[in-house]
């Protein structure tokens, strides 16, 4: 359909000249037909699999320093070239090539402008010019890019290319160790440039542009050759002489032949692997977590910490749950009972009013009420997954979210592996869930995923069963306004950085798993079937 081709006459204002200002280089009216009915992120698979190992594609920089902030930006390499130049195949070479774990492919077709009323007629007339620079939201792009360059999450719009508008429901992306933003006009924005590292232009022959656009439309569109030719030479090749080609003078490589050009690409890689070694501050080894171990000795707890009150009750479960002898079946059932009071206790220093109701007997009560607009549990799977029935018990109608948190073999650092938060978070106290917390390795990534998610600091409430004091100091330095609530502190951590005396390998005694020969406290290794 004419509509899909997304072909029309050139505009002949082409956007008022004052919101040029911002772009590089000149530019005037042209157009050329885009290739996809939906801008590429829906459609965009979450991992890519080669024959070394599976790449995911939805991730975010594995670790932040001691101080809770991103030990590095994200590294963003730009990619521009006309129409079927082979933009898209070349990022997927690189990505297969670079062989990181945490890589996103932005496209620029997601950020095209909403239209007018007035321009949706002229869209449906094939008289609007989709390939003129006003047609793209460069200020919500340049935002996107920033925000994922930063480390954090954003929302990335689904353009439907027969309808002209965005899709209702926009795509969740995270920040990644390399960001990969390709499109025809990816250089034309001055502060676009700002945020690239690294600018390859996919220099494409003319006629073999062609030649794809031809198969492309004969085949997928069902057009006739001679329509293809026309809109070619009326719209396509204008429009890649007057502002796509001329902004291959500010590419650092240009890549000829596009995808089939894997000398080039094997030099891209090389690189890229030398620029992410050189922006590395940190690595998450054992020197960054005795880093964190020594950076509060001998400072008295945090303010913000608050330890269930040791009672002979609390005392005696914990004897239970210690000793090495118990049950798997009395390790549960007490364990259940600690985290019943541990989340009581939680519970009360969310924020409450005053509320008065009236009694049967007709007399006023003053009582107190939650004041806030929801409560919301996040567990650190796998252990803190165990802690969900005990909220669930006392918090009617909460909401759940979960993260999975692993350790990469190759590298020592923790990364998010699965995230599944609920929809408008941001408004939520939020309790965050893990049964031990011993460098705070797992716990921090965790707050930093919900920060990203734009949870307010001062409405997290991080709780566990078992803390070391060496990760309640890094999590309370790095994020002072996160409440901590534990039922127990111990002050040792060992040269493996398990809890001294400890509670063991928690998730592998409640769910009655072997534990690896290098278990952690925080359980963020690879999980274990329960």
């Amino acid at each position: 359909m004419e509509n899909e081709e997304k072909t029309s006459s050139v505009s002949t204002s082409g956007g008022g000249e004052g919101s040029l200002d911002r772009l590089l280089p000149s530019v005037s009216t042209g157009l050329s037909p885009r290739k996809r009915t939906t801008s590429q992120c829906k459609s965009e698979p979450p991992l890519l699999r080669t024959s070394k190992r599976t790449i995911y594609t939805a991730g975010r920089p594995p670790w932040y320093n001691e101080h809770g902030t991103q030990s590095k930006d994200a590294f963003v390499i730009g990619l521009c070239g006309g129409s079927a130049s082979g933009k898209t195949t070349v990022a997927r070479k690189i990505i297969e090539a670079l062989d990181v774990p945490w890589v996103v492919l932005l496209s620029m077709d997601s950020f095209y402008k909403v239209l007018s009323p007035e321009q949706q007629i002229k869209a449906a007339s094939n008289d609007y010019n989709f390939d003129h620079p006003d047609a793209f939201d460069f200020d919500l792009l340049t935002h996107t890019l920033r925000k994922l360059k930063q480390g954090k999450s954003v929302k990335i719009p689904v353009y439907d290319f027969t309808t002209h508008g965005r899709q209702k429901d926009w795509k969740t992306v995270y920040g990644a160790s390399v960001i990969i933003f390709e499109g025809i006009m990816s250089f034309a924005d001055k502060e676009l440039l700002k945020l690239l590292d690294m600018k390859l232009f996919v220099d494409t022959d003319s006629d073999i542009r062609l030649v794809r656009r031809l198969r492309r439309d004969i085949s997928e569109r069902g057009r006739e050759i001679e329509g293809v030719i026309k809109q070619y030479n009326k719209f396509v090749k204008p429009a890649f002489e007057q502002y796509i080609e001329p902004t291959m003078r500010l590419a650092d490589i240009v890549v000829p032949r596009g995808g089939g050009n894997m000398v080039a690409i094997d030099l891209i890689v090389q690189h890229v692997h030398s620029q992410l070694e050189e922006v590395r501050e940190v690595t998450y080894t054992h020197t960054l977590m005795a880093a964190l171990a020594s950076a509060h000795q001998a400072q008295p707890l945090p303010e913000t910490l608050s330890v269930l009150e040791s009672t002979p009750q609390v005392r005696g479960m914990h004897t239970i749950i210690r000793n090495k002898e118990t049950s798997r079946d009395e390790f549960i059932f007490y364990s259940k009972r600690l985290m019943r009071l541990l989340i009581e206790r939680a519970l009360s220093f969310l924020p409450s009013q005053v509320h008065v109701v009236q009694t049967p007997q007709g007399e006023d009560y003053e009582g107190r009420t939650f004041h806030g607009k929801r409560i919301t549990g996040v567990s650190i799977l796998r252990a803190g997954e165990t802690m969900e029935p005990a909220l669930r018990a006392v918090c009617k109608d909460v909401r759940i979210g979960k993260i999975l948190i692993q350790t990469n073999q190759d590298t020592g650092e923790p990364e998010l592996h699965y995230l599944r938060l609920p929809k408008d978070i941001s408004e939520d106290h939020v309790i965050l869930m893990d049964c031990t917390v011993s460098t705070g390795a797992a716990a921090m990534m965790a707050v930093r995923v919900l920060l990203d998610h734009d949870v307010q600091e001062d409405k997290i409430l991080l709780v566990s069963l078992l803390m070391a004091e060496m990760g309640i100091h890094s999590v309370a330095y790095a994020f002072p306004q996160v409440k901590i609530i534990t039922t127990a502190v111990d002050k040792k951590v060992n040269d493996l950085f398990h809890i001294i005396p400890g509670i063991g390998n928690f998730g592998d005694r409640y769910f009655g798993t072997d534990p690896p020969p290098d278990w952690s406290d925080e359980d963020i290794d690879e999980p274990r079937g329960s």
